[in-house]
């Protein structure tokens, strides 16, 4: 499990509506950028993590790009906690809390 050791994460997203046809279509990416020394061993990637400082010039539209690519970094490892859960986690028919319990070792089966 992955979480922030205080708080909220904040990622970094794209929000658009477009159309096909007569539908409107609602969408969103999370952008993502290369896995910090905390999360390497699960993943090469990891989602942009904004710091809270940085929320408000990350949804003003009059930000310019370069200071919004200044954001698109990893975060610092000491803002991310985890610990290792079931494999039960990985399948989207299981719910519960019991997902995010603790596991006795990040590949059990």
């Amino acid at each position: 499990m992955i979480h922030p050791p205080h708080g909220l994460f904040a990622f970094a997203a794209l929000w658009d509506v477009w159309s096909k046809g007569a539908a409107a279509i609602e969408s969103c990416s999370i952008i993502t950028t290369t896995a910090n020394e905390a999360t390497r061993h699960l993943h090469e990637r990891m989602p942009v993590i904004l710091d809270r400082t940085h929320f408000a010039a990350w949804l003003d539209p009059l930000t310019p790009p370069p200071a919004l690519h200044e954001l698109l970094r990893p975060c610092p490892p000491e803002r991310i906690a985890l610990y290792p859960v079931g494999a039960a986690v990985g399948n989207v028919r299981n719910d519960g809390p019991g997902l995010v319990a603790p596991a006795a070792d990040l590949f059990t089966a």
